[in-house]
This record gives C-alpha cells, sequence and structure tokens, in this order.
C-alpha cells in the first residue's frame, strides 16, 4: 500500500499538474484545493523540490509549480522518493537491493524468483501511469 505522504505528494503533484503552465500555487492553496493537511504539504513539497519534480519562488507572490513535465512523472518515481522500494522483499530490488539473512542460495530461491516476477509487473504498471495520464482520467 502506498504510505499517506506518497498519497499526498501525488494528490499534490495532480493539483500542480491542472493548473496554467507558468502558474504559481502557493501551500494554502494546494493544501485547500488537494485536500493535504498544510502541516504535512509543506515537509512533501521540500522532498518533492529536492527530488527535482517541483521548483519554488520565494516572496510574496511565491509558490510551487511542476519542475517537471507532468508527462515524465511516473507513480513509480513518487513510489521510490518517498516509499523507496518497489519489491517486497529486499532481495528483490532493482534500486535497493539487500541479500536476506537467512537465504541459503539466491539463485534456488524460489521465494525471490516469484517477487521479482511481482516487481517487474507492478514496476511496469506503475511506470506507465503518469501525472499527466490520472489527470486526464
Amino acid at each position: 500500500m502506498l504510505s499517506q505522504k506518497t498519497k499526498y505528494a501525488l494528490k499534490a503533484l495532480l493539483y500542480l499538474a491542472q493548473q496554467d503552465e507558468n502558474h504559481i500555487s502557493r501551500t494554502i492553496e494546494i493544501a485547500e484545493g488537494a485536500s493535504i493537511p498544510k502541516k504535512f504539504l509543506e515537509q512533501i513539497l521540500l522532498d518533492l523540490k529536492r527530488g527535482h519534480f517541483v521548483g519554488s519562488k520565494q516572496g510574496k507572490f511565491g509558490g510551487y509549480y511542476l519542475l517537471k513535465d507532468k508527462e515524465s512523472i511516473t507513480l513509480a518515481d513518487i513510489h521510490r522518493l518517498f516509499d523507496g522500494a518497489i519489491a517486497l522483499l529486499p532481495c528483490a530490488s532493482l534500486n535497493f537491493y539487500e541479500r536476506c539473512s537467512d537465504c541459503v542460495s539466491e539463485s534456488e530461491c524460489l521465494l525471490r524468483h516469484g517477487l521479482m516476477i511481482i516487481r517487474d509487473e507492478t514496476l511496469k504498471a506503475m511506470q506507465g501511469i503518469t501525472i499527466a495520464s490520472l489527470v486526464k482520467k
């Protein structure tokens, strides 16, 4: 399951994606428009900024805007930023690989092979869903 933080991040990105191209959205505007508690949103926006998904402008008319094209931001990108690995076990992960301490042989582990198939299918689906595709629905 997605964490609440990831869900809020996706809702914030969806809100920003629906704004006019040059629009800069204030934090309170995003919070109210996307039904996200403001205190959580501020940290989420900072994380999205560090991940280079959104940019910000300081000052009286400052706020946030999409830095990356909404066609290129995928569910997989945001899941990995906030929740980490897509794989169900570290030994099946592409980006967060760790060997299982109780595994005798990875090459013969039936569980690992099954979970790698699940990871591949989940990743394929998550990479196929962009912020833009969600906005179009």
